[in-house]
């Protein structure tokens, strides 16, 4: 239950992360706050390399018991194994996730972000299921243990490369956007002509079942429920196929070339100033950025890892 990647990647990241985490958050400035806040959110540091590794494995681990555990053939045998699994993952990802909101001095911040609900989320439902015993009334046990896989969210916040594609995707948003409602139009026309061409004895009963068609044919899916019988339907379907290979190409180089554009800023670390609390130096800085103050040494096993955003 990650608010911010661990150093698993040598690629670059944003040298404001650790600045605007700290600031958001509300860093430390002593004590053994700060010494936890150092090793849960910092990666400058073997203890905070060591604890982000674990937490990696962890989550991957607990993901792959949930998997597991809705084969039926696996819950028989090994369900009790499943079970105390589960329990011992929870009650880690809950002792962490209370950890974070210790060691800041804005916890509701974090509890209130992106990162923080979904750890939240990670242990809320076996907590729901076990304490909860009529629950099944409103949701299916099971579903509420099936929501543990929100757990691989968590994986996000640890890969920078994941970092890299959503400011691409924020970058090119707007193109995107345009782009899909190009498509919306299209096959708004192409389905309603179908209604129209083809009519209900054909399986077109209504405009929306002809956009339903338009778009499977479009994302080139084609499910064959619906198939035109007349010569024009057929040109209209030939047609869409067609646009499917352009509906499956543009996105695709609209993200590449932001994510091209992005550059390859230097690497940072999340060296921490002792006297003005700035982060985001590079790996070889001996003074600070903006105070000019002296930089203590940074691990060298770790000194070139990207910061936690």
């Amino acid at each position: 239950m990650s608010a911010a990647p661990p150093p698993l990647s040598t690629s670059p990241t944003p040298p404001t992360w650790a600045r605007e985490q700290a600031a958001r958050l509300g860093r430390p400035h002593s004590g053994w706050r700060l010494k936890i806040y150092t090793i849960i959110f910092e990666a400058d540091t073997p203890a905070g390399a060591r604890f982000d590794q674990w937490l990696f494995a962890l989550i991957v681990l607990s993901v792959a018991v949930v998997v597991a555990d809705s084969v039926q053939s696996l819950n028989q045998r090994w369900g009790g194994v499943f079970d105390a699994l589960e329990w011992g993952f929870t009650a880690f990802f809950t002792l962490e996730y209370l950890a974070r909101l210790i060691c800041v001095r804005r916890p509701l911040r974090y509890a209130s972000s992106f990162w923080g609900v979904i750890d939240l989320l990670a242990v809320l439902p076996t907590y729901l299921a076990w304490l909860v015993p009529g629950i099944h009334l409103l949701v299916d046990v099971r579903v509420l243990r099936l929501l543990r896989v929100f757990r691989i969210f968590k994986l996000t916040a640890y890969v920078t490369e994941y970092q890299m594609l959503g400011q691409a995707l924020r970058a090119s948003r707007h193109k995107i956007m345009i782009f899909l409602s190009v498509v919306v139009l299209a096959v708004l026309v192409i389905g309603t002509l179908m209604y129209v061409v083809e009519g209900p004895e054909n399986g077109f009963t209504s405009i929306p079942i002809g956009v339903y068609w338009a778009i499977t044919t479009m994302t080139t899916v084609g499910f064959g429920d619906i198939t035109p019988h007349t010569d024009f339907g057929r040109f209209l379907a030939s047609v869409m196929m067609l646009m499917g290979w352009g509906t499956l190409a543009v996105p695709t180089g609209i993200v590449t070339t932001e994510m091209a554009r992005s550059g390859h800023p230097p690497v940072m670390t999340t060296r921490t100033c002792a006297a003005c609390h700035a982060a985001g130096h590079v790996p070889e800085a001996r003074f600070c950025l903006h105070c000019g103050a002296p930089l203590a040494a940074t691990h060298a096993a770790v000194e070139t890892q990207p910061p936690k955003p």
